[in-house]
């Protein structure tokens, strides 16, 4: 029986390898071994979850080849991971990864953490806020109120509710970009919006252009559709898209799709200009691109002086090059789980008709609460609810980075929910196993590459404030001290390999 789920090649754990930072960690600064940083090397990508628990790791003499190394240095490597618990390996089927008994399994995204672990750990692992009461409990009775009529028919809705469509579709037009119902599909959540446009755009073998950082799992939602992602380098700063670059990859690499974050980028909090929005539809529409524009963050500015750009869309009214994602989540709740879709109407009609095969439609309920919040007034104002949080937990989590971690670098975003932090030259990977060990859950700069990119960063986001927000830079700070001891740096913290 087949112990292993599914592969790692050669080539892409070599990447993945070479792209951690050497330290030394032997006596006296010396570096350990070969076949002792390669070890710790995947253990580290096992650790982190960058390579997937049963992934099937290449052979020996492959992987000797791709680094540059002899076999025997795999070979040892591969014995000594054996014995520490993180490989297992059966005659005529290869090695694949494990975890020893008593390690959690690494979280291939930015899951939450279950209510019940929040007592002993502070999590910045997800960027999502407590629900804007009373919003919440006001719009759901609402949507009570008016459930009555739609309980008496089937409820499956592939499109979404007339009226949210409708409602939806008004408000684009409020913004100047005329909408018709026959260009909304509400989905649910903006992840589900995109794994039915990938899907229907995309398929195994395809090339997508991502940002290069970009929403941990919408990467890992593209990986697991087969697709080739084709990273563009952001900026410095919060300055957002590098336009030379982004004109140069559509042109020769030539994507089926691109995944941009226009507003608030996650993870770095760039606010693209109107300018840079206009150039990069142009650049797609002349590439044959499909522009996949994600919104999810669009309502959340935190300074009341910013004046926000025109939406991508504006730029391509009818919705042939530019398909845009919106949601709840971000601004009003996580546990909402509403997303749409905005596109020309032929291909909201082939997402609808795919959609079938997947999850038919999105609950009645909770589309007759956001339709209710919408049309009452009441989405504004939870909205603001949601701003002054998030603009009140911006402010103590810096000033706590600051005073805790001095020699870390950021820069502070008008909005979103998220700071993108530079650790001084450590690795991002080891502080998160380190960050779990003192308390503190915090995702490293890896899950927001491609291959491995960013190892010398975190990501921060707006979730915690006062006393909370100050605890969560201290225990951030010992995981640091426990980094830069070394403390740990064998099953807890592994060293990294570069061949």
């Amino acid at each position: 029986m087949v112990q292993w789920t599914s592969t790692v090649g050669a080539a892409q754990l070599a990447r993945q390898l070479r792209s951690q930072q050497a330290r030394p960690t032997g006596p006296g600064g010396r570096k350990p071994p070969a076949y002792r940083a390669l070890a710790d090397g995947v253990r580290l990508l096992v650790l982190e979850g960058r390579v997937p628990v049963a992934a099937r790791l290449p052979a020996e003499r492959e992987l000797a080849l791709a680094l540059a190394v002899s076999r025997t240095t795999v070979a040892a490597a591969y014995e000594a991971l054996r014995a520490e618990g993180f490989l297992e390996s059966r005659r005529g089927a290869g090695s694949w990864t494990a975890v020893p008994a008593g390690n959690p399994l690494p979280a291939r995204g930015l899951e939450p953490l279950p209510p019940e672990s929040l007592g002993s750990m502070i999590d910045l692992g997800c960027a999502a806020l407590p629900a804007p009461e009373p919003w919440l409990t006001r719009a759901v009775q609402g949507a009570l109120e008016e459930l009555p009529p739609y309980a008496h028919t089937h409820g499956d809705y592939p499109a979404g509710l007339p009226a949210l469509r409708q409602m939806i579709a008004d408000r684009y037009t409020a913004l100047g970009i005329p909408t018709m119902p026959e260009q909304i599909m509400v989905t649910t959540g903006a992840m589900g919006a995109i794994d039915a446009i990938c899907h229907l755009f995309a398929g195994r073998g395809e090339r997508i252009a991502v940002e290069s950082p970009s929403y941990a799992n919408i990467l890992q939602l593209m990986r697991e559709t087969g697709a080739r992602l084709v990273p563009v380098a952001m900026e410095e700063g919060l300055g957002g898209w590098d336009m030379n670059r982004w004109r140069q990859v559509l042109r020769d690499a030539a994507p089926r799709l691109a995944y941009v974050v226009a507003d608030f980028h996650n993870p770095t909090g760039a606010l693209a200009d109107e300018q840079r929005r206009r150039d990069l539809v142009d650049a797609a529409r002349s590439a044959g691109t499909v522009l996949v524009v994600d919104e999810t963050m669009n309502e959340l500015r935190l300074d009341a002086d910013i004046d926000m750009p025109r939406r991508v869309c504006a730029f391509d009214p009818a919705g042939s090059t530019v398909l845009t994602v919106g949601s709840a989540s971000k601004a009003f709740w996580a546990g909402m789980r509403i997303g749409w879709v905005r596109a020309a109407p032929d291909v909201i009609r082939s997402l609808v008709a795919a959609r079938a095969y997947a999850d038919m439609g999105t609950p009645v309920l909770e589309q007759l609460a956001i339709n209710w919040l919408m049309g009452t007034g009441g989405w504004e104002q939870a909205v603001e609810v949601r701003r002054s949080q998030a603009r009140e937990n911006r402010d103590a989590l810096v000033a706590a980075v600051r005073r805790e971690l001095p020699d870390w670098e950021f820069a502070v975003p008008r909005g979103g929910l998220t700071l993108w932090v530079r650790t001084g030259g450590l690795s991002g990977s080891r502080l998160a196993v380190a960050g779990e060990r003192v308390g503190v859950r915090v995702p490293s700069g890896p899950r927001f590459g491609v291959d491995g990119a960013f190892e010398g960063y975190v990501r921060l986001p707006f979730t915690v404030s006062g006393p909370v927000a100050d605890e969560a830079a201290v225990r951030l700070a010992a995981a640091v001290d426990l980094v830069r001891s070394g403390a740990g740096a064998g099953a807890d913290t592994p060293r990294s390999f570069v061949a």
